[in-house]
């Protein structure tokens, strides 16, 4: 039986990503409820761009990691014209599993805070299956 081998990914990898808040971003505007401040789709958009962001200067070509699973906790809102800064941090490596921790943060406030795990897959068959599947 052949070994996988492990991804090029260590704990302690980070990145950051930033947004800038516009009416685009709004929880009106992305149909998560009726006030003008950042949805929550796009606060879990901003948290999985910056785990992504992690893992992309090691990524072995024809690979790309999938989104598997999301704790979020939205604890605070934003205004328009306000920017947040999403801090990924890869916690731990299981195989192909990599477990990122995310905060979220508007200034020094803490917004959000996400557990978002993803898995390390062959691209092409991975698009291959996903389009047999409709």
């Amino acid at each position: 039986m052949q070994e996988q081998p492990e991804p090029p990914f260590a704990p302690g990898l980070t990145a950051r990503v930033e947004l800038t808040v516009t009416d685009a971003d709004t929880a009106q505007a992305v149909g998560s409820g009726d006030v003008p401040v950042l949805g929550t789709p796009r606060v879990l958009a901003l948290a999985e761009s910056a785990t992504v962001a992690a893992t992309a200067v090691r990524m072995p070509p024809g690979q790309t990691t999938v989104g598997l699973r999301v704790e979020l906790d939205h604890r605070a809102p934003t205004p328009v014209g306000r920017t947040v800064v999403a801090q990924a941090r890869l916690a731990k490596v299981d195989g192909r599993r990599l477990l990122f921790e995310v905060t979220v943060t508007d200034g020094g406030q803490t917004v959000a805070e996400a557990r978002i795990e993803r898995v390390l897959v062959d691209r092409q068959r991975f698009v291959e299956r996903a389009s047999q599947a409709s």
